[in-house]
């Protein structure tokens, strides 16, 4: 049999270390936690996928046509130190039976290189971890004369083994994961999500940490900005955190700013639309019975962010907020956004929050925020309240297109003009002409076109179309632009 023929793929799921540190309570609350987690997680993939928990480690079968999207969700998935990917032989009693399919499904990864065989072993036998080595390694040698040999320091090829028992586990592969504790352990936050690097990095190092982590956002006044928001905060759900139904939250925030301007002193304006936010935060999340709230605010990055403001910041609040990036440097944001992969959202998301900051005051006065904050007129923020809606994470994406203004098409012209806007590398094939401009490139390239053409924007489900269409239309006046949707 060879190693293509096989027919299902096994994962061992070795937990994050700090899990098995804890004390017996704790590491058996995790440990059925992140099986809770894969077992939802793996269902969503294939009914055809086992799972079975031990005390170190979790095992998942499942047919190979499933491996990719399984192990992908594994890396992605909090908790998790490594991930290793093995073939699995049952009824292994002796070290011949033992060598001998060893060589059978790795003797091709030793040709031309040098090899060591590395062994555990769990369970009562009559040979140890270093016979086994010896055994196998011995034999693979005699067996396989294209090989440079055995290298028991610099070996280019390690041949891992498990055997437990009578059950031998050869590792083809190992991942590390990402760590973290098991989504779910350690409460639920609400997260203030702009959707820029800041807020999506720290809703990203919440979840890595296992907090069931939601999302609120305040409206400004654009309606890119909520489509963004609201896909952004989708994917992170769905890349990291699909184990557990989470909410979104909007708050219509433009009534707050106009009373900001006729309330509050300019220098004090930012200080005092995060102190509002806040507010705003900490009244849904009681509601919501939620225990913290967590902004992507890092010290002295803007003015707002000072430490003298960040502490007139948190007197607005009798709740726990959390900042993780506070001594991050941008650089260091950037880097994260990068490897998560929300990077291309925050360069391409509108930004409203730094429209109402008119020489800002960097080291507020107690005294001197407590009396603008008795001046502003709190029925306008209690009516934005009031108005909040709140969906599960997953139903958000059904209605941004309904949020969005552009028209819709579904069926082409001769000659229609599609701007393929997806990140991907393939084009879309249509029987008229397809431009291909990735989102992040379409601010920039879309104003060198010829204006007297109508364009109809392209993405997989029409959301990045509507949102970065709709930036071209709100910011920067363009009316000849719609949404491609094929029936």
């Amino acid at each position: 049999m060879e190693e293509n023929n096989i027919k299902s793929q096994k994962f061992i799921v070795k937990y994050f270390t700090e899990i098995m540190i804890k004390g017996d309570s704790a590491k058996k609350q995790m440990i059925n936690q992140l099986y809770f987690n894969l077992q939802k997680i793996s269902n969503q993939i294939s009914n055809d996928i086992k799972i079975k928990k031990f005390f170190d480690k979790i095992e998942l079968v499942c047919p190979q046509e499933f491996a990719d999207a399984l192990r992908e969700k594994l890396l992605q998935t909090s908790g998790i130190e490594q991930v290793l990917e093995a073939i699995q032989i049952d009824n292994m009693y002796t070290l011949d039976d033992i060598k001998v399919e060893v060589n059978r499904y790795m003797a091709h990864t030793i040709v031309d290189k040098t090899f060591v065989v590395r062994a555990k072993r769990v369970g009562t036998q009559d040979f140890k971890s270093t016979n086994i080595e010896q055994t196998v390694g011995g034999y693979m040698l005699a067996c396989n004369p294209k090989t440079k040999g055995v290298d028991l320091r610099t070996a280019e090829v390690t041949i891992n083994l498990e055997l437990e028992h009578a059950k031998l586990n050869i590792i083809t592969k190992k991942h590390y994961g990402l760590g973290g504790f098991p989504l779910g352990t350690q409460g639920e936050i609400l997260s203030l999500m702009s959707g820029g690097f800041d807020s999506t990095v720290a809703s990203y190092l919440a979840i890595k940490r296992g907090l069931k982590t939601h999302y609120i956002f305040f409206n400004l006044g654009g309606v890119a900005h909520e489509i963004g928001v609201k896909q952004v905060s989708w994917y992170l759900w769905n890349k990291f955190a699909t184990s557990h139904r989470v909410s979104f939250i909007t708050i219509p925030f433009e009534d707050v700013v106009g009373q900001i301007f006729k309330d509050i002193s300019p220098s004090y304006m930012g200080v005092m639309l995060k102190r509002l936010m806040i507010q705003a935060a900490q009244r849904v999340a009681k509601e919501l019975k939620i225990d913290a709230i967590i902004t992507g605010e890092s010290v002295a990055q803007v003015s707002s962010q000072t430490l003298r403001n960040l502490s007139l910041i948190d007197k607005a609040s009798d709740i726990l907020i959390l900042r993780p990036l506070a001594f991050m440097s941008k650089p260091e944001i950037i880097d994260i956004a990068t490897k998560i992969g929300t990077k291309k959202f925050a360069e391409a998301m509108p930004e409203y929050c730094g429209v109402i900051s008119q020489n800002p005051v960097t080291a507020g006065s107690f005294d001197r925020v407590e009396k603008e904050a008795k001046a502003f007129d709190y029925r306008v923020l209690d009516e934005a309240i009031k108005n909040a809606k709140i969906k599960n994470i997953d139903e958000v994406l059904d209605d941004i297109c309904e949020v969005g203004t552009l028209e819709i098409v579904n069926n082409l012209k001769d000659d229609s003009v599609i701007i393929d806007i997806r990140q991907s590398s393939d084009t879309l094939k249509a029987p008229c002409t397809v431009l291909k401009i990735p989102f992040y490139d379409l601010k920039k390239e879309f104003k060198k076109l010829n204006q007297e053409k109508t364009y109809l924007l392209y993405c997989d489900k029409g959301v990045m179309s509507q949102l970065h269409g709709q930036y071209l239309k709100d910011e920067q006046k363009f009316t000849n632009i719609k949404v491609y949707r094929p029936n």
